[in-house]
C-alpha cells in the first residue's frame, strides 16, 4: 500500500493549528467572563437581557417615601431570578408586551428605613425577618404595550389600599385581564404573587436564600 506522507503531515499541521486556535478562544472567553458564578450569585439584569424597561422608583423621589433611597438605578438579582424573569419576558413579548421594572434587590438598610415609615407587614416586610427583596428573589413589575404605555392595573405602583389586591374584584374587566395575564405567566415561570400587591412577585426557589445588605458602585 502506498502512503503519501507529505499531505498527511500538512493535514496534521493544519489540525494542530486549528485546535490551538480553538483552545485559545476558549481560554480568552473564560478570562473575559471572569470567575464562574452559580444561580445564587448577584448579577445585573441588563447584562443578561436588553428587553426590559426600567423605572426604578427608589432611585428617584417618585415613591411612597418621597425621597431617593437608592444610589443606583440598577436591577440586581440572584442569577436564578434573572433567568426566570428573562423567560417570563420572552412569553410576554410574544404577546406584544414587555416587563417594566420598578424594584429588584433591596439592601437590608433600605428595608429598615422603609419599615420605619410604614411598619405594616401587609405592605413592607419587617426587617428583623427580612424581605425576599433583600434576598434578591423579588421584583416589582408591570407590563407595557408596543407603544411603551403601561397596561391599566387599576392602581399605581406602591398604592397602599385594598384596590391594589389581587382579591379586590370591584375593577373593570380590562383590569382583571391585565392583572390575570401578568400573574399567569409569572407563576408559569416559577414566581409567586403577593395578595395585597398586584405588582410584586417572588421567585419560589429564592425564599430560603440569605438576606443581603450588599451594595454596588454606580457605573
Amino acid at each position: 500500500m502506498t502512503f503519501c506522507f507529505k499531505p498527511f503531515l500538512i493535514f496534521c499541521s493544519l489540525f494542530w493549528i486549528v485546535s490551538c486556535k480553538s483552545q485559545s478562544a476558549i481560554s480568552a472567553t473564560e478570562d473575559k467572563k471572569g470567575p464562574i458564578i452559580n444561580d445564587t450569585t448577584f448579577v445585573n439584569l441588563k447584562d443578561y437581557s436588553q428587553n426590559f424597561v426600567y423605572d426604578m422608583k427608589y432611585a428617584t423621589p417618585d415613591n411612597f417615601l418621597k425621597e431617593k433611597v437608592y444610589d443606583c438605578a440598577a436591577c440586581f438579582l440572584r442569577l436564578k431570578t434573572v433567568n426566570a424573569l428573562v423567560e417570563a419576558n420572552k412569553k410576554f413579548m410574544k404577546k406584544g408586551y414587555k416587563i417594566k421594572i420598578f424594584d429588584c434587590y433591596r439592601p437590608l438598610d433600605i428595608q429598615k428605613r422603609m419599615w420605619k415609615i410604614v411598619p405594616n407587614p401587609e405592605y413592607v416586610a419587617n426587617p428583623t425577618k427580612g424581605s425576599i427583596h433583600n434576598r434578591g428573589g423579588a421584583v416589582d413589575i408591570t407590563l407595557i404595550d408596543k407603544n411603551g404605555k403601561e397596561l391599566d392595573m387599576g392602581t399605581s405602583f406602591d398604592y397602599f389600599g385594598i384596590e391594589a389586591s389581587h382579591n379586590y374584584l370591584n375593577v373593570s374587566q380590562e383590569i382583571k385581564q391585565n392583572r390575570g395575564l401578568l400573574k399567569k405567566i409569572m407563576i408559569q415561570k416559577g414566581f409567586n404573587s403577593f395578595d395585597s400587591e398586584w405588582w410584586h412577585y417572588n421567585l419560589k426557589s429564592a425564599l430560603k436564600d440569605s438576606i443581603s445588605n450588599a451594595k454596588w458602585d454606580c457605573n
